[in-house]
């Protein structure tokens, strides 16, 4: 508690000056805490369906890349063939992130799309066992692919739309989310992963080692990584296959149940199923804490190519069209580094001049994915305590940091798992903060979740597509170059989006006497 103000002795001035402002700090924290707490349990059950709905989103991303070799055996396909199945999930997650505005119009419409999205992943990893042709497979993916897309945008667009100001604190949860999904897929699979060939020939005679394998199943994680030096690997197409991950698959999708189940109680709780339609729904009932809608709210928001609509554009300043393409572009950039050095730093690790152990080498990946998912949680309380911009400004110059200290310690191993779990946590928050900001500058409208999203997937898919080029071609050492100076431009993208969003604001602030001046008459002659 405060003491009640008294009149200070002259001396004593600057002192109870300070100790006035300290105080008004703090209540000013109570407030935004009550108005927080406040906020998250009238928003329950909607906050834990739309986390829930994003861990099922990082279940899905993160089994293929340890179980592609079993994929392969059970295909009976070659190593070109089956690296087909990264490209069909990857690009229909584009896909999906760029429709998925599209389900926006109402709750109904958006549950309903996470509900059959949800069930979707669960659909596909039950019959994934069953695709024994990789065609079948790169279907299946590709569906998968699309569903988490949509749970993509929705889900970042529903808790914008709930927060509003107060998002980026659940922004961060919502992604710690998907790095739990994620650091829990592979725990499931590893079990019944192959250890030695998993089809056996008739004129077989020698199994290739576990180790040998399991170098191959790290190598083929970078998705854009072309294949090379495979011959040294028994990797039969035709004889007795002999895999046991089918089970992993199985286990998944009950995990995964309970998610689409979830989505539909929330359904039910909002009046929104059609046996519950004779009530209004819940959410029209109450009053929003954080902020009223906006005309552009309240109309909803579709998909990428909707935003473009000229009846869209009209009336908006040139910053508002820049405030989009930069933000893009960072986390284009951002998303896309994440992509490549989850994809290549076990290639960099095992290649001159690091040669690296295939084992030790093997935990680089896990090391940065832990550390993206423990960042993601330490920044749900940074979030809360400090700006975006701050924040922003931290982890991007803390990634420059890091890579610029990796050039120079390129020989080291010890270095690079310190470097892999520093670059995990600076780089973690980014597009969470990113999203934050951007929707604030922006007033909410919706349309920059719809073009961040999409942006962060694209970059996801075609820098780690360009960097395997730059590898195969210029040697491993060219892979920390392309993440080094891909991230200084993001970092001066970003400075520009801070010089944009103030020429932006003082546009708004200039404008908005000028919109008085016209309400004005309108008011006067009423």
């Amino acid at each position: 508690m405060c003491p009640l103000p008294v009149q200070p002795a002259e001396g004593n001035q600057p002192q109870a000056a300070e100790r006035i402002s300290v105080c008004s700090q703090g209540a000013t924290m109570r407030l935004l805490d009550e108005r927080i707490w406040l906020l998250f349990r009238r928003h329950l059950l909607q906050t834990l369906t739309y986390w829930s709905v994003f861990f099922s989103f990082g279940l899905c991303i993160a089994f293929l890349g340890p179980t592609i070799l079993d994929l392969r055996c059970q295909t009976q396909s070659t190593l070109q063939q089956i690296t087909w199945v990264f490209f069909s999930q990857q690009f229909f997650l584009l896909v999906g992130s760029s429709v998925g505005g599209l389900f926006k119009k109402t709750l109904l419409s958006s549950l309903s799309a996470l509900f059959a999205s949800a069930l979707i992943i669960s659909l596909v990893f039950a019959i994934i066992p069953l695709c024994h042709r990789v065609i079948l497979l790169s279907v299946a993916m590709g569906v998968a692919g699309a569903a988490m897309g949509v749970i993509d945008t929705i889900g970042n667009l529903q808790l914008v739309r709930l927060y509003q100001k107060d998002s980026a604190v659940f922004l961060q949860a919502l992604h710690f989310f998907i790095g739990l999904g994620a650091l829990v897929s592979p725990l499931v699979v590893d079990p019944f992963l192959a250890e030695d060939s998993c089809v056996l020939s008739s004129n077989w005679t020698a199994n290739s080692s576990g180790s040998d394998l399991e170098h191959l199943r790290n190598t083929l994680a970078g998705h854009g990584a072309p294949l090379h030096n495979t011959s040294q690997y028994p990797l039969y197409t035709k004889g007795v296959v002999v895999t046991r991950v089918s089970y992993a698959f199985w286990i998944m999708a009950v995990i995964n149940l309970p998610v689409p189940a979830a989505v539909l109680a929330l359904m039910f709780q909002e009046r929104l199923v059609r046996c519950c339609r004779s009530s209004p729904p819940l959410l029209s009932q109450k009053p929003d804490i954080s902020s009223h809608p906006t005309k552009e709210q309240q109309q909803g928001h579709g998909g990428l190519l909707d935003c473009c609509r000229p009846s869209n554009l009209q009336g908006h300043p040139a910053t508002f069209f820049i405030i989009h393409a930069l933000g893009g572009a960072i986390v284009f950039i951002t998303d896309g580094i994440i992509g490549c050095y989850a994809g290549f730093v076990y290639t960099y690790a095992v290649s001159p001049p690091l040669l690296m152990g295939y084992k030790a080498a093997g935990c680089l990946d896990s090391v940065f994915w832990a550390s993206i998912t423990a960042g993601r949680l330490c920044f749900i309380f940074f979030s809360y305590r400090y700006p975006a911009p701050a924040l922003l400004s931290v982890s991007l110059v803390g990634v420059i940091l890091v890579q610029l200290l990796l050039l120079i310690f390129y020989t080291s191993h010890v270095f690079l798992f310190i470097a892999s779990c520093v670059l995990g946590l600076c780089i973690s928050s980014v597009f969470p903060s990113m999203l934050a900001f951007t929707e604030d500058v922006l007033d909410y409208k919706g349309s920059a979740t719809i073009v961040l999203v999409t942006s962060a997937s694209t970059g996801e898919m075609l820098l780690q597509l360009l960097v395997g080029l730059v590898i195969h071609s210029k040697g491993s050492y060219s892979f920390l170059l392309c993440t080094t100076i891909t991230s200084f431009i993001g970092f001066c993208l970003f400075l520009l989006l801070l010089y944009t969003h103030r020429v932006h604001r003082n546009h708004q602030t200039d404008s908005s006497p000028c919109l008085d001046m016209k309400d004005e008459p309108k008011s006067g002659g009423s």
